[in-house]
């Protein structure tokens, strides 16, 4: 699917995914059936997934982490894949340099870091070692609530 200028400007006028299509098409000049025809079309092909978010700041006794995990394996997707299944993982995604595996972590007061190394990570195999880094103060990180 070709992604244009007007894709493009539709899909940053959906970071409020409330937003009528009527207001977008009066913001771009275009009428509110092609919003909604390209919407669906991006829908369609899975460029485009409007969901709610959450700040992780702002719900009381929860936290973010970030997890970087080094493997022993070049199976890399296979275990993204598998870490993406984890209880309180939000994101998984597969890099370059240090780390093989950038996780994003949501936890809560009942399931806290010590949880989610010892009832989640020890698991998996091929791990070789995970470094964690503690979110304090995020800017723009509002999460789909998966927990």
């Amino acid at each position: 699917m070709k992604i244009d200028r007007t894709n493009i400007e539709i899909i940053k006028l959906l970071r409020d995914g409330r937003k009528p299509f009527k207001e977008i098409a009066d913001e771009l000049s275009i009428t509110e059936n092609t919003v909604r025809a390209r919407v669906n079309k991006l829908k369609e092909e899975r460029v485009l997934d409007i969901s709610g978010l959450v700040d992780p700041e702002a719900i009381p006794g929860h936290s973010m982490i970030i997890v970087g995990v080094k493997l022993n394996t070049m199976h890399l997707v296979k275990k993204g894949e598998e870490f993406s299944k984890l209880r309180g993982v939000v994101s998984v995604s597969v890099v370059t340099g240090r780390y093989d595996l950038i996780l994003v972590v949501l936890l809560k007061e009942d399931f806290g870091l010590l949880e989610f190394f010892t009832e989640e990570v020890d698991p998996i195999e091929d791990v070789q070692s995970v470094e964690t880094f503690v979110v304090y103060r995020g800017y723009n990180t509002k999460l789909p609530y998966i927990l």
